[in-house]
């Protein structure tokens, strides 16, 4: 008998409690912990970094008003009235490289030990919740290891301990903590398009002696990017591994895109369209190379344009909720998100990234490619 599922059986993005990467510190005093985290948060300014912490403030009013207070630089302070749990939190932290928590008040599924001779108590009182310590700090180098810590993890003493002085050695464990929850990227060929004014599958079409996509494939493959089609909506009789049927039906690419994220949600998506001939493998090394991971995504424009090239664009995963923020809205435009979020963008020549569309242009480009040199 065939089991029933409750619910649709969705790919679930890499989560920790509260957000997709949080380390949770305890041990000491509460003022110590966050000191210690705007010193790194000062020496790591290229990523985007949260901290998760309560307040001991007592007696205070509850909010009835949501605030948002602008900066005339640019920064946004906001006042809540919502209470928090782990799903509101993760849509709240989506966009964090990573997230730092008060252990005292929360657990995370990473931790950072901060060993205080006056606090074991503390320790002690929080062990259920240290589960993965990811390196320790001493207050001073007197300080022991406690007991119940020593009982629970037997060789605790062989795991990376920092003095609380070396901030530089503790900043760098950060970063690679964050450096290792960077997603892979893979490559995604759209396929999909209807092609009105070609009057023929744009994909298909030969400009370097097969066909487009195959063509796009094999620089994804020089580039050692394992490479998806996006089809369209096909009966799933028809599915191939290498093949995503879009599932968010007639939003062209955008559909093709979020089709993607929905199928493997922590995956880096390099986006290429087959109606830019132009494209070649320096240009994908080119994004490769430059990526940023902290951003939404890292996207190619033309030196002359005023806009982004939503086709020819590494997606993060943490584009994909704000493309489905953007779908709430009523828009399905991936350059309309592009412009008005945070992107690294890269300047190439504006003939590189130029659309074909007709079939007069198609064969004008196939005389064009014919004399450029091939390698």
């Amino acid at each position: 008998m065939q089991q029933h599922h409750k619910h649709a059986l969705l790919s679930k993005k890499n989560n920790d409690n509260f957000a997709p990467n949080e380390i949770a510190i305890l041990g000491t005093k509460c003022t110590t912990i966050s000191n210690l985290i705007y010193i790194i948060s000062k020496k790591l300014t290229y990523f985007n970094l949260g901290y998760f912490d309560a307040s001991h403030a007592k007696n205070v009013d509850e909010n009835i008003l949501t605030e948002y207070t602008f900066h005339y630089e640019g920064n946004l302070k906001i006042s809540t009235s919502s209470h928090h749990n782990k799903y509101e939190q993760r849509l709240q932290f989506y966009n964090h490289d990573l997230v730092f928590i008060n252990g005292n008040h929360y657990p995370g599924k990473k931790q950072i030990i901060i060993l205080d001779g006056e606090k074991e108590a503390s320790i002690q009182k929080r062990l259920s919740q240290i589960t993965n310590i990811a390196f320790i700090i001493k207050l001073n180098k007197e300080t022991h290891f406690f007991d119940c810590l020593v009982e629970k993890f037997p060789k605790i003493k062989k795991i990376k301990c920092y003095d609380i002085k070396d901030v530089d050695g503790i900043t760098n464990h950060i970063e690679s903590i964050i450096k290792d929850n960077i997603a892979p990227v893979k490559g995604l060929v759209l396929i999909g398009g209807k092609s009105t004014r070609m009057g023929m599958d744009k994909s298909t079409l030969n400009y370097y002696g097969k066909p487009q996509k195959e063509h796009l494939k094999d620089l994804f493959k020089e580039c050692s990017l394992e490479t998806f089609f996006s089809v369209g909506n096909i009966s799933p009789s028809t599915n191939k591994t290498n093949e995503i049927n879009d599932t968010f039906l007639n939003l062209g690419p955008f559909g093709g895109i979020c089709s993607a994220f929905q199928k493997k949600p922590n995956t880096a998506w390099f986006v290429l369209a087959t109606d830019i001939p132009f494209i070649n493998k320096e240009i994908i090394q080119l994004l490769l190379e430059n990526r940023d991971p902290s951003k939404i995504a890292t996207t190619i424009k033309g030196k002359n344009k005023e806009f982004p090239e939503p086709l020819v664009t590494i997606y993060e995963p943490k584009a994909y909720g704000k493309l489905l923020q953007y779908l709430a809205q009523g828009y399905s435009c991936p350059r309309k998100m592009l412009i008005n979020t945070d992107i690294k963008v890269i300047e190439v020549d504006d003939n590189l990234i130029r659309n074909i569309n007709t079939c007069e242009e198609f064969k004008m480009a196939q005389l064009e490619i014919k004399r450029i040199p091939q390698t």
